[in-house]
């Protein structure tokens, strides 16, 4: 059996050895350090002497086509058909001789793509689908993106922070996106209920999947109407019900909005990851440009700018200020919604990504 070849199958991706570039695939597991050169170039050397210069673009997250197809060609051109996306949705262009960075720089910037994005800066915004695609989304992405990105891309692409700070976009608290782990983070949030539809429940529905879909058991059976009906108190105005019934929509124009939370992150360095906690409980949509979205975002990058120590994330600024210190340097006011009353134990559960044998 040792003697047959290996059946080729299309389940799963294939394994990742076959796209590494050739220098990155010989000196695997051998690199001893890596240097920033500026804010879109880092390099690292290996114990063989061999160099990986690497350029980082930011990229619009939704992709057509024609955009792809030119990020392929870019690389073809300059890298030997090798690029990487990182988990913020930057791409990354690799070359292995210094002297190949500056044509694929002006190249990039001649296609106005946007380098930056290393060291202590703004990362590109990772974001969910938004209005474009996603059927229970609250506010946009792509386009609150957009704008958050024009205002402060001056830290992805030349200034430097205390630190890295990583900026997410969710369109619903079902948050297909980073929201509860970064920095500075804005989720689309309802604030009314799911509609019901009885008429149609029964035609497009099933209903035992619509009552599991809700993870706070708020639906339960309606036999009367041969429907389902919602346990207001225990609603929490997610819409993963409307992604199971297309009878229970819960988008409206007037009351969806967007909630900013801060001070989440995925490292384990000087502390352990962080859920991110709410400083604006709701600003009301305001396309095409959220000009409320997009000064709250720059008065908490300014006070972070302002206050934090070298080194020091945003979360790890306020926990050294305190809450009631980050209140009074943003000038946000404090609601009753910032008070945390859930039930569920969060603050038992062991969120360190780092091994502790006992």
């Amino acid at each position: 059996m040792s003697d047959l070849p290996q059946r080729q199958t299309d389940i799963g991706p294939p394994h990742y050895s076959k796209f590494l570039p050739p220098v990155i695939a010989k000196n695997y597991g051998k690199w001893l350090y890596h240097e920033v050169m500026n804010a879109g170039v880092m390099v690292h050397v290996a114990e063989s002497g061999d160099k990986v210069f690497t350029v980082r673009a930011a990229t619009p997250r939704l992709l057509s086509t024609d955009t792809i197809r030119e990020y392929c060609a870019i690389a073809e051109k300059h890298c030997g058909g090798h690029l990487r996306f990182t988990t913020r949705h930057n791409v990354e262009f690799m070359v292995d001789d210094e002297s190949k960075v500056a044509p694929l720089v002006a190249e990039l910037k001649s296609k106005n793509y946007m380098i930056g994005g290393i060291g202590p800066r703004i990362s590109n915004i990772v974001h969910t689908q938004g209005w474009i695609h996603c059927h229970s989304a609250a506010t946009d992405a792509s386009g609150l993106v957009k704008a958050i990105m024009d205002d402060v891309s001056e830290y992805f692409t030349e200034k430097e922070l205390q630190n890295k700070v990583r900026i997410a976009v969710a369109c619903c608290v079902n948050m297909c996106g980073a929201v509860h782990c970064s920095d500075i983070a804005l989720v689309g949030v309802h604030k009314t209920p799911p509609r019901i539809d009885d008429s149609n429940v029964k035609n497009f529905c099933e209903v035992p999947s619509t009552i599991a879909s809700c993870p706070t058991s708020a639906i339960s059976p309606d036999p009367a109407k041969k429907s389902v009906k919602i346990k207001l108190e225990k609603c929490m105005y997610c819409g993963n019900c409307y992604s199971v019934c297309p009878a229970m929509p819960i988008s409206d124009a007037k009351n969806d909005g967007i909630a900013i939370v801060v001070g989440g992150k995925v490292s384990n360095l000087r502390k352990d990851p962080t859920f991110s906690k709410l400083v604006v409980p709701w600003i009301p949509n305001n396309p095409p440009r959220w000009p409320e979205v997009t000064d709250a975002v720059k008065k908490i990058l300014n006070a972070y700018i302002a206050g934090a120590k070298k080194h020091e994330r945003v979360g790890e600024w306020i926990d050294r200020i305190g809450w009631e210190g980050f209140f009074r340097e943003t000038g946000f006011e404090f609601k009753i919604q910032h008070i945390d009353d859930f039930t569920f134990a969060r603050e038992t559960f062991r969120m360190s990504a780092a091994f502790k044998w006992t």
